[in-house]
């Protein structure tokens, strides 16, 4: 494992520039054609997440002391932006930015030295459920139980929308407990509970994204799991959650920050290079503006991300609406970027080959997930602005 990734406030920018080029280095090898590839034939980029985590890049943000980097949100933006930025928008890095924070945060020391190592390497991988088709959005309303058995528990309920099961060794579930208060909210707790687990059985959702991650329904009939499952305090899961959804939606920015890169690079060489009546069409400025305009609206972006991952390292109160800002405009920023990159290419913005227009779905989907855009306006609303809750 390489320690290159301990930084400190005078050298981030260097180490940072270092960072991206590496990521860029060993990303570029594989690149735009390798992922649209393995995605058409339904296999998994298994050959660039080994070597992503045998570089040290997946467990940047985990502790040293658990075979990680020692670094934080900061860096691991750096690499899942750049990532995408090389063409490979690997939704799965997410699901690694939620699920490590958590367990290295609130774990028993057990799951720590048995997880944490693994997902560090990329030889370990967890899945995420916290997603039901009745909750959405309001967490306090899950409605998948935990009910007491002995020294464990039984889980029963439904998930929604949960990525890549099929790759990983354990899913981390969200659960409540059997008793609700007057509001009808149960206590959460988080649990790890393998994929094959008796009683758990998943149906694959078919979905308009092109990417290698496959989306589950996931069905828990009476799953019974031993204590040593339980991620944490029982009944303080959602105390717990805050370690890994402000790096969510850190990550979905930096994978929206990276698609939108790659896009107006793409488009920028076009525009370069494409002559009509014997000039390049950017030199016209209804071509050139709209790119310029939207490298600004991206530009903004990364930096909104870059300084929410900064506060969240530093365990600022206001990390969380920084990260709820640099999702919500990651996302409308890079749909403009996206839009018009493929508007400059003409018809073969739509050809699959120029690797633009299967990105739609993919920077779409997080004007949606992890928290829709009406959800994060409720929360700037409210807790920035002051304003009466609305819902």
């Amino acid at each position: 494992m390489t320690h290159m990734f301990r930084t400190t406030l005078v050298d981030t920018a260097d180490h940072h520039a270092m960072l991206r080029d590496s990521v860029g280095k060993l990303v570029g090898r594989f690149g735009r054609s390798y992922f649209q590839g393995i995605t058409k034939r339904g296999e998994k980029p298994n050959a660039l997440w080994a070597e992503l985590g045998a570089a040290g890049f997946l467990g940047v943000h985990v502790a040293e002391d658990f075979g990680g980097g020692g670094g934080g949100m900061a860096d691991y933006n750096v690499i899942v932006e750049e990532t995408a930025a090389q063409g490979c928008p690997i939704l799965s890095l997410v699901i690694g930015s939620i699920c490590a924070p958590i367990i290295q945060s609130h774990a028993s020391e057990e799951i720590k030295r048995t997880w944490l190592p693994g997902l560090a390497d990329g030889t370990k991988r967890l899945a995420f459920a916290i997603t039901e088709p009745d909750a959405g959005s309001n967490t306090h309303k899950v409605a998948t139980v935990a009910r007491r058995n002995g020294d464990g528990w039984v889980l029963k309920g439904t998930k929604y929308w949960t990525s890549a099961v099929d790759e990983s060794d354990a899913i981390m579930v969200v659960a409540r407990g059997e008793e609700l208060d007057a509001q009808g909210r149960g206590q959460l707790s988080l649990f790890l509970v393998p994929p094959d687990a008796p009683g758990l059985s998943r149906t694959p959702i078919e979905t308009a994204l092109h990417v290698p991650e496959t989306q589950f329904m996931l069905y828990f009939d009476d799953v019974h799991v031993p204590g040593d499952a339980l991620v944490g305090i029982e009944g303080q899961g959602l105390k717990h959650l805050f370690a890994g959804l402000n790096p969510e939606r850190i990550c979905a920015a930096a994978i929206n920050n990276g698609i939108a890169r790659f896009a107006l690079e793409k488009a920028a060489q076009y525009a370069g290079d494409r002559k009509v009546w014997g000039v390049p069409i950017g030199s016209h400025q209804g071509v050139a503006h709209p790119l310029a305009a939207a490298y600004v609206g991206v530009q903004q972006a990364r930096l909104m991300t870059a300084r929410a991952a900064q506060l969240y390292d530093m365990g600022s109160p206001e990390a969380g609406e920084a990260s709820n800002m640099a999702k919500f405009a990651a996302a409308d920023a890079s749909l403009v970027a996206l839009d018009q990159a493929i508007q400059v290419h003409g018809g073969n913005g739509l050809a699959i080959e120029y690797g633009l227009a299967d990105l739609w779905f993919i920077a779409r989907l997080h004007k949606t997930a992890p928290v829709s855009r009406e959800m994060v306006l409720n929360f700037f609303a409210q807790h920035s602005l002051g304003l009466p809750k609305s819902y």
